[in-house]
């Protein structure tokens, strides 16, 4: 979503470095052009031999989830396998396992964008997709969890039709808050990353069909200057309200077990322990699904083994942390001299689900560690095959806290097994029915690679038009009504000459110019005398607005409206709170930063004279583009010609206003 500081990166060229290959962010040539053409032909052409057979088995897998729900909502949840005092057992697995699934895409895009990793820039959009369609995934359990599904807008803050309020210092509500808010900035988080990228299909489409569609979602977006300073504003005020945010999700998570009293859940190592544990099942995932989209898409030359080793690092880091948390659970409880706890721990690793706790071990501790091995890092299918067993692993985690810490509760005449039904298996398969259709979608219809981000890391984005690229187009070669003229627009070669053009027609006078590119070119905003973006008070504002709603409200209900003791707190507690509080700011900020982008750059916009020019579409492929408006008091169409040829320009074409 967001740009490299490198970016743009490249107003002059840089001769390649020779490096190892895995070290190399890129194999082979690499151009404008060519990045455009290998991440479109995916989306344009059709579909390869393999995804309707794909798409077909993961919707029979959708399908069998769909019928399993109905059943269990027409029936009642006595058709799982749930007892006493085993209340929770596939359901809340599921919802855990699939929400730490969903934190790899937005580490990938927030955390290791502010950090200026160039590597994340092949991966981000995979993985933020990748987000989406597992956080829709765990929303589903939760849902069919409580039974009366058309009962769920319970847990929405309005009183029910017996005047009460939801309990605003419960983890599960603030679950509710936690998940949802990180639902809709990852989805704005991915949306705003696919723009410049989808109006490069707009451009490219030659179905009139496709290109309404793709224009719409592109929204009229120009890659000018003006825009791209306000995007990549936008960009990193969401990256930087995303890690905190991506930290806070699995932690609330974990609250739901931690603010227990029951033995294997009451301890406070539960919120950092699932934090790492969710990084460590994403990057599992996203190894699990690119290592074969990569080979099946031809893309080794932009996903590189330099790619496969930096996961591999992060994936083998979270291990660590995971297999520490594991044997610190242990410490603490034969050290706090607890027999309940002693015994929940003792009976996991050697009492009837003593099996589920070995996989657990065998998959998550010990076979990342093959990870030391340099060669296995960058061994697609060495990889491959230890994210599959991580991913199991990490399924299996989730089981082991939930089901073995409650299948033996504090009297052994209240101790049971549970032994899923039919109907749990089958939700299970059908989420990952859900999860593989949404993926196969997305491969399908929008482009799996950041276009613009890999372009503003290549080791050289000059583009060399070829010599016919820039013959005047169809349609632009008669006389112009100077009347109707607004512009003169002209093409040129790279970067460094469209910078430098800028730099020499401001020190002639020209005033009123904009510029386009395919990526952000760090500068050029300066030099067109374009201010710096506006969108921080905007949102500072919008953030505090969202501290101080939730904060007056809350303590309204609580102490006015519907006081609830709640385990011996004042009604007034700011404390039990904090989660929710927490949530609304992020999510007004980032709601704050998306439409303040959209303000400020006047979109969506369909009607610029511009997007009619065959010319001008290649603007977000490889072109890079200078319009001098005719508003500006120097400008006169044969002069400002002359000016623009000698620049460097390259057939300089005017803009008429639409009749």
């Amino acid at each position: 979503m967001g740009m490299s500081d490198s970016a743009a990166t490249t107003v002059e060229a840089r001769p390649a470095r020779r490096e190892e290959p895995e070290r190399q962010l890129f194999r082979g040539a690499q151009s404008l052009d060519s990045v455009t053409d290998k991440i479109s032909r995916i989306v344009e052409g059709p579909p390869p031999r393999w995804w309707w057979p794909a798409f077909g088995f993961s919707l029979s897998l959708l399908g069998s989830g769909v019928f399993a729900a109905a059943y269990l909502i027409s029936t009642g949840v006595g058709v799982w396998g749930l007892n006493q005092p085993v209340g929770w057992a596939f359901d809340i697995t599921n919802f855990v396992f699939w929400v730490g699934i969903g934190h790899a895409g937005t580490l990938i895009s927030a955390i290791l964008l502010l950090f200026r990793q160039k590597w994340r820039t092949s991966i981000n959009r995979f993985a933020e997709a990748m987000t989406l369609f597992a956080v829709a995934c765990a929303g589903i359990f939760p849902l069919i969890h409580v039974g009366r599904v058309w009962m769920m807008w319970f847990l929405a803050p309005v009183p029910n039709s017996n005047a009460i309020w939801q309990n605003f210092r419960s983890p599960l509500l603030w679950d509710v808050f936690a998940v949802s808010t990180y639902a809709l900035v990852s989805l704005m988080f991915w949306y705003l990353g696919l723009i410049p990228d989808l109006a490069t299909i707009r451009d490219r489409s030659r179905s009139r069909l496709r290109r309404i569609i793709y224009g719409l979602l592109a929204i009229g977006w120009r890659g000018s200057a003006n825009h791209w300073r306000h995007y990549e504003t936008a960009v990193y005020f969401l990256a930087a309200l995303s890690t905190p945010l991506v930290l806070s999700v699995h932690t609330v998570v974990s609250f739901d077990f931690a603010v227990s009293v029951i033995p294997g859940w009451h301890a406070t190592v539960f919120p950092p322990y699932f934090v790492a544990g969710a990084i460590f099942s994403g990057f599992a995932m996203v190894l699990t699904l690119m290592i074969p989209c990569r080979q099946l898409y031809g893309l080794q030359d932009l996903v590189t083994a330099r790619h496969l080793d930096m996961m591999s690092r992060v994936m083998l880091a979270t291990s660590l942390m995971v297999g520490y948390a594991y044997g610190i659970e242990f410490f603490t409880a034969w050290y706090s001299g607890n027999l309940y706890e002693q015994y929940v721990f003792t009976n996991r690793a050697l009492g009837s689900y003593g099996w589920a706790f070995w996989i657990m071990v065998v998959c998550n501790v010990l076979v990342p560690q093959t990870l030391w091995n340099r060669k296995l890092r960058v061994n697609p299918w060495a990889l491959f095959t230890v994210s599959v067993l991580v991913n199991v692993g990490m399924w299996f985690e989730r089981f082991v806290i939930i089901v073995t810490s409650l299948h033996r509760d504090f009297l052994p005449s209240s101790w049971g097994m549970f032994v899923p039904t039919w109907v749990d298996v089958v939700q299970l398969i059908g989420s990952f029915g859900l999860f593989f259709t949404l993926l196969l979608l997305f491969l399908r219809f929008l482009p799996i690679i950041a276009m613009f981000e890999v372009k503003t890391v290549l080791p050289n984005s000059q583009h060399l038009p070829a010599a016919n690229e820039d013959a005047p187009s169809g349609g632009q070669t008669q006389t112009p009504d100077p009347q109707q003229v607004i512009g003169l627009l002209a093409r040129f070669p790279t970067a460094a000459t469209l910078t430098e053009a800028v730099s020499t027609l401001r020190q002639q006078g020209y005033r009123r110019m904009e510029a386009f590119s395919p990526f952000p070119i760090h500068g050029l905003s300066r030099k067109l005398g374009l201010g710096r973006s506006p969108l921080p008070p905007l949102v500072f504002a919008a953030g505090v607005l969202g501290l101080l709603l939730p904060l007056g409200g809350i303590l309204y209900l609580n102490v006015v409206e519907y006081p609830l003791i709640t385990a011996g707190k004042p009604y007034a507690a700011v404390q039990p709170i904090a989660p929710i509080l927490f949530e609304v700011m992020i999510l007004l900020a980032a709601l704050a930063t998306v439409g303040g982008l959209l303000m400020l750059t006047g979109l969506p916009y369909y009607g610029h004279p511009l997007l009619k020019m065959d010319a001008f579409r290649r603007v977000s492929s490889d072109g890079f583009f200078l319009l001098l408006d005719a508003r500006d008091e120097r400008f006169d169409l044969a002069e400002t010609k002359l000016a623009l040829d000698a620049v460097g320009a390259l057939q300089p074409r005017p803009v008429e206003a639409e009749q």
